[in-house]
């Protein structure tokens, strides 16, 4: 649920854009690997048909080698005797031929060619179409009664008798010719098998690329419609968020991560919206009642909220005074104590750590609370009162006092985290609008704020990072304003900006492609140098704002500008975006460059261990005088046990 109570849909397997991604990746390796895998296979069958067309072969040629032996023979037995050596010969090679060519008719015809006809390791199994096997039939049919003629007209006399021989070799060159067709018959049967099978193959392949190109072009297209177009539209928003148009909704398309991230985008915008409308509402009013009039009615869209009241802290933090309240009732019970003017000597037993803390303090169960800390009068009132659930929110505080807002809702365990973040996120729009001095300060600066929440959302951190490095920023501040040369440089207001403004120093990240920001990979020179753009991006952003609050007579953002510009800065010259040396680069700059690191290296991301501090220490020594100004590590180093507390209560390990 949101904080308005709009339901969040939950995104189902299918409609993730990583998963739909991984299916069509899946389908694309399993049609080309299937592709590859028959090819391979069909080629490999291709290699048995060469064996089998190179027997065939050696059929046809066997029978030519049988005719022409036999003319031979009939050509040099003319005036031979008995006993010489050509009639032998003649025997004995005919007798050789009739054998291979009954092997290669008994290998066909049992589809397993056995390894001294093919060469190969082991048997070749054969797999013919109807034609092959119908003409293999056929040939060994006629070689059956041929070779039964052929041993008939040979007999079982003497080999070497002559006139014999002559009847066997006239039998040969008169029947030569069908038994060579016979031959190239098969031979021709088996090449056309092999033509056809090659032909199944090419079309198997063209089928396999055409379905590849038609789910190749289906990715595309769901790429386009469920990851491009949603971005272009989200981008768009965010240029219209960045341009001023707070409020703007971006259409969710997908339900996907982009559709997700899309619906933050356009709860964040409507919190914007929200701010903005609040602020010009309290910027007409004429009073503080009018002023809490206004929380009131723009508060109760994000949290629980049936009382609302503005407690003023007295100078010497012993109590509170509540100068405005309102409920939506007419009038609170006739037993009601609350009245506004009235003092409370004790807020309960964690109003110093509320004050320090400047977050909101829970109070989950009023009445369970009282219980334990009677002593805590507004409390006991709103309890009183028909109260279940109250917040403490500290708006602004200082050694001469400061104020505060309580909510109050009926039911117990009204607000819930989601709520506290809100309330933390918006305290210092709210304090300052409270504060009517520097409402027109504020508003703006919570406007840039806003879009340094964006900035981090695309880029985001890990933990408190923004939290710790401001923290960290402004001791090492402290720090130096307390015991060095640069002591003149940082009286009070330039600390507290320096504070305000370290959580922007990456704001220009707003500017860069996705493509580039969210780039898991390491990025390309080009990519580098369209990220090392955001420096004088955030600078420009800043300096718009600048301009218009210039406009109005006050100067606002000329340290978040220095910031946002310098912080990527070296010492040495090596840095960017202006290649700055020394103290040519703004000391705000210098010192959140060197807390800003420093939180890096001892917090834990996703591509690394969080660091100890020693290691974290021992870089930025080793780095001054060439990232970091010296003397700013030497503050940092002096401030270390103030930085550990912040470490340890926020450390992100």
């Amino acid at each position: 649920m949101m904080s308005d109570g709009t339901k969040i849909p939950t995104m189902r397997w299918f409609d993730s854009l990583r998963n739909q991604i991984a299916v069509a990746l899946a389908l694309l390796v399993t049609a080309f690997a299937g592709t590859v895998a028959f090819t391979l296979y069909e080629i490999e069958l291709r290699k048995h048909d060469y064996a089998i067309l190179n027997l065939a072969g050696q059929l046809r040629v066997t029978s030519q080698a049988m005719a022409g032996q036999a003319l031979h023979f009939l050509e040099a037995t003319e005036g031979f005797a008995v006993g010489s050596g050509g009639p032998s010969s003649f025997a004995r090679d005919l007798n050789q031929n009739v054998q291979l060519f009954d092997r290669i008719i008994k290998a066909f015809e049992e589809r397993s060619l056995p390894p001294e006809l093919t060469g190969r390791a082991d048997d070749l199994k054969c797999n013919w179409d109807e034609a092959s096997v119908a003409q293999l039939q056929k040939t060994a049919g006629f070689w059956g009664t041929y070779r039964d003629r052929l041993l008939l007209v040979w007999g079982d006399s003497n080999p070497e008798v002559n006139k014999t021989l002559q009847q066997t070799a006239r039998f040969i060159l008169d029947n030569s010719d069908a038994l060579q067709g016979a031959a190239s018959d098969l031979t021709r049967a088996f090449q056309t098998m092999m033509e056809t099978k090659l032909r199944q193959l090419k079309r198997v392949n063209q089928a396999a690329l055409l379905f590849t190109v038609l789910l190749l072009g289906l990715v595309l297209w769901l790429l386009n419609r469920t990851l491009l177009q949603p971005m272009k539209l989200t981008l768009a928003g965010f240029n219209r968020v960045w341009q001023g148009d707070f409020g703007y909704q971006v259409p969710v398309v997908t339900n996907n991560e982009i559709g997700l991230l899309t619906r933050d985008f356009n709860q964040l915008s409507r919190r914007l919206d929200a701010l903005f409308r609040l602020t010009d509402r309290i910027h007409r009013g004429t009073s503080l009642s009018d002023t809490l009039c206004f929380i009131f009615e723009e508060f109760r869209g994000f949290l629980p909220l049936d009382w609302v009241g503005v407690l003023s802290i007295q100078p010497d933090r012993h109590g509170v005074a509540l100068e405005r309240m309102y409920t939506d009732r007419r009038e609170l019970s006739p037993q009601s104590r609350l009245h506004e003017g009235e003092v409370f000597e004790n807020l309960g037993p964690r109003f110093e750590e509320l004050l320090r803390a400047q977050n909101p303090l829970p109070v989950p169960e009023l009445a369970e609370y009282v219980q334990q800390h009677p002593e805590a009068k507004l409390a006991v009132q709103l309890d009183r009162e028909g109260f279940g659930a109250a917040v403490y929110l500290p708006l602004f505080s200082n050694p001469a006092g400061g104020m505060m807002l309580v909510f109050a809702a009926r039911q117990p365990c009204a607000y819930t985290h989601e709520h506290l973040e809100w309330l933390t996120n918006i305290a210092g729009q709210v304090a300052h609008s409270v504060e009517r001095t520097v409402v027109l300060e504020d508003l703006v600066v919570s406007a840039v704020s806003g879009l340094a929440k964006l900035a981090e959302s695309r880029d985001p951190e890990t933990g408190d990072h923004l939290v710790r490095m401001s923290l960290y920023s402004v001791i090492i501040a402290e720090q130096l304003a307390a015991d060095s040369d640069y002591h003149s440089q940082l009286d009070s207001n330039i600390i507290r900006d320096i504070f305000r403004f370290a959580p922007m120093h990456d704001i220009g990240k707003v500017g860069i492609k996705d493509e580039i920001l969210l780039k898991p990979g390491r990025l390309t020179a080009k990519e580098r140098k369209e990220m090392e753009r955001h420096p004088v991006i955030g600078g420009e952003v800043l300096r718009r704002s600048e301009a218009q609050m210039n406009a109005h007579g006050h100067s606002v953002f000329r340290v978040g500008i220095e910031i946002a510009e310098c912080h990527h800065e070296k010492f040495d010259g090596s840095g960017y975006p202006q290649g700055l040396v020394g103290e040519e680069i703004p000391l705000s700059a210098r010192i959140v460059a060197a807390a800003d690191v420093f939180d890096a290296l001892t917090s834990k991301r996703p591509y690394k261990e969080a660091w100890s501090v020693e290691k974290a220490l021992a870089v930025l020594r080793e780095e001054a005088g060439r990232h970091f100004d010296p003397v700013v590590i030497a503050a940092a180093e002096s401030a270390l046990p103030r930085m550990l507390e912040v470490y340890e209560r926020l450390k992100h390990v």
